[in-house]
């Protein structure tokens, strides 16, 4: 069994780290703070995605460090609440809103998305998250609550980089798993949520390939920098994130996981 590994509280809490950054940079070509597998053409198409003007009210579930949020109140405008359960992600977030000067139209919560959230009804034209929906236990409660908050035409997108598409061994699911609690689910499974959960008008796209690239790139950007990591991470933890990137690589690569973006509205 392969034991936990620390992504996350590893990324934040060194998010203003130059090693981290020259990471991020490498892996995606453009920093958010991103621990995710959207690369920067995808991120370029949410906002038309999702419609989003300068007046627009937009929640992101799973913010992280809020780069991306904070990229989107900058160009667009709109205004952004980003949701997280990792302390030193709202952490950095809410100093980031500050330091640019745009805490009046971003703001960071920490908050468990599998919960009911606390936003009143139809308070939101778009809601998105990026690969996080993977992590929260009874999707189907959170897709209704994303439902809730939407304001009737809203727009939603969210990413799954856990459809499973061929055979898995359970060592593989055990190294894919190691960074965390994981939902992974059958073809067609989110479509039926997203119907039960009243959404109409969905589209699929199949993104598996940028997984498959983005886990590539991650991997060998840490691994030219393996000394310095080792010193921050400890030994245990770098490779064990290593043979995560590897597994996430090999299982996208040969398409037995597959990640797919989720477009629809209420």
């Amino acid at each position: 069994m392969s034991a936990p590994v620390d992504l996350y509280n590893n990324a934040y809490s060194n998010y203003s780290s130059d090693l981290y950054r020259q990471v991020r940079i490498e892996t995606y070509g453009q920093d958010f703070g991103q621990t995710s597998w959207v690369t920067t053409e995808e991120s370029a198409e949410i906002p038309p995605m999702l419609r989003l003007q300068p007046d627009s009210s937009v929640l992101e579930v799973g913010c992280g460090s809020g780069g991306y949020a904070l990229h989107l109140a900058r160009t667009v405008g709109c205004n952004v609440i980003g949701l997280d359960v990792n302390v030193p992600g709202i952490h950095n977030a809410n100093q980031l809103a500050a330091t640019a000067g745009l805490a009046s139209r971003a703001r960071f919560e920490l908050c468990d998305a599998s919960k009911k959230l606390h936003f009143d009804d139809q308070t939101f034209d778009a809601v998105f998250s990026n690969d996080v929906l993977c992590h929260i236990p009874e999707r189907s409660n959170a897709l209704r609550e994303i439902f809730r908050v939407l304001k009737p035409g809203g727009r939603m997108l969210f990413s799954d980089a856990l459809v499973v598409g061929g055979m898995i061994s359970h060592q593989e699911i055990a190294t894919r798993s190691s960074i965390g609690y994981y939902v992974y689910s059958p073809p067609g499974e989110n479509e039926r949520l997203m119907k039960h959960a009243g959404f109409t008008r969905s589209q699929v796209t199949d993104t598996t390939e940028n997984a498959s690239r983005i886990a590539q790139k991650w991997h060998q950007a840490r691994e030219k920098r393996k000394d310095e990591l080792v010193a921050l991470e400890g030994s245990v933890n770098f490779e064990g994130l290593q043979a995560f990137l590897s597994c996430v690589h090999r299982l996208t690569a040969e398409r037995r996981l597959l990640r797919y973006l989720y477009l629809a509205e209420r």
